[in-house]
């Protein structure tokens, strides 16, 4: 007998205790385990982009960058691939989400809602829709080299062959070496471009006094990927690349010839962009060949493998 009153009164107990265990949830906060790297809160994860009035969920961030960088008309596969690298891009450019990003060239181009509706007018709901299933197809997902997220850089348009990190910036950085990219002539017609510019302006933009005899002796010190490292003429240096911020040219991979007749120089260009990483352009003629978001940014970041951010709370890192 006294073991069934024993027996009675544990059950009781259990029975008005077990509401309070059922309840009890614990909060909504994800925590992101990142290789070597302490647990940071971040849920629901956030990016401040300039310009805005309060922060954004990641992926929708991701969507903007994504609908504004690339043709919405490309391989569901290369949306992936630029899903991918924006998403990378922007959790290391923000220290994930601890500092605001700009949403233009300087960073990467964002679109709102708003933006996306007013270009794309009677297609946005079939444009949204594309590019929200490639963004959900890679959602959390991101791009990391010896554990450490990469600098995802990305261009337009290559001619032939990337840029590697070390010609374009002085850095050598692994996973941006310069690798073949085919297919884009075939893709673009931005690929090929001549500029003319008067002889004043030239000299006005490079801070120089030439003239005609100058340009024939002109040399195009041209590196591995077959941009130009350098000009040089008479003791004058220039980077390549400052040539090409200075006159505004499409890459550094360009030809100059001097319009004796019009006292013009004509400059012709191939490819779009500074040339580091992956190549749009190169990423749609890739998967146009059948291959997938993973093979196009491994090929493009040598060295690299995609993991997915874990996190406790599935729902912070879904698409609204």
């Amino acid at each position: 007998m006294k073991k069934i009153w024993i027996l009675l009164v544990l059950f009781t107990l259990l029975l008005f205790s077990f509401p309070f265990l059922v309840i009890k949830k614990s909060p909504q906060v994800a925590v992101v385990h990142l290789p070597e790297e302490e647990e940071v809160e971040v849920c629901p994860f956030e990016i401040t982009v300039e310009g805005m009035d309060k922060p954004i969920p990641l992926e929708e961030y991701v969507k903007g960058v994504v609908a504004a960088e690339m043709p919405v008309a490309f391989h569901e596969e290369a949306l992936k691939a630029q899903a991918l690298a924006a998403r990378t891009y922007a959790l290391r450019t923000t220290k994930k989400g601890a500092q605001p990003i700009a949403k233009d060239v300087s960073a990467q181009v964002f679109y709102t809602e708003k933006e996306r509706k007013k270009n794309w007018g009677k297609a946005f709901s079939k444009n949204e829709r594309k590019i929200e299933k490639a963004i959900q197809a890679t959602a959390g997902e991101v791009i990391f080299y010896d554990d450490e997220l990469i600098s995802a850089m990305f261009f337009s348009t290559s001619n032939g062959q990337t840029e590697a990190a070390k010609n374009f910036s002085g850095t050598d950085i692994p996973y941006l070496q310069s690798v073949e990219s085919v297919g884009e002539d075939q893709l673009t017609p931005a690929y090929q471009e001549e500029t003319k510019i008067p002889l004043a302006d030239w000299n006005e933009s490079l801070g120089v006094n030439w003239d005609a005899s100058t340009f024939e002796a002109l040399q195009l010190v041209r590196n591995s990927s077959g941009r130009v490292q350098r000009i040089e003429v008479d003791g004058f240096t220039k980077d390549g690349r400052e040539v090409r911020e200075q006159l505004n040219l499409r890459s550094t991979d360009f030809d100059i010839a001097f319009d004796l007749t019009n006292n013009l120089v004509l400059i012709d260009t191939v490819g779009y962009g500074h040339g580091v990483g992956m190549s749009q352009y190169g990423a749609e003629a890739l998967a146009q060949q059948g291959l997938t978001a993973e093979e196009v940014i491994t090929h493009y970041y040598q060295g690299t493998s995609i993991k997915k951010i874990t996190i406790h709370d599935p729902e912070c890192l879904k698409t609204p």
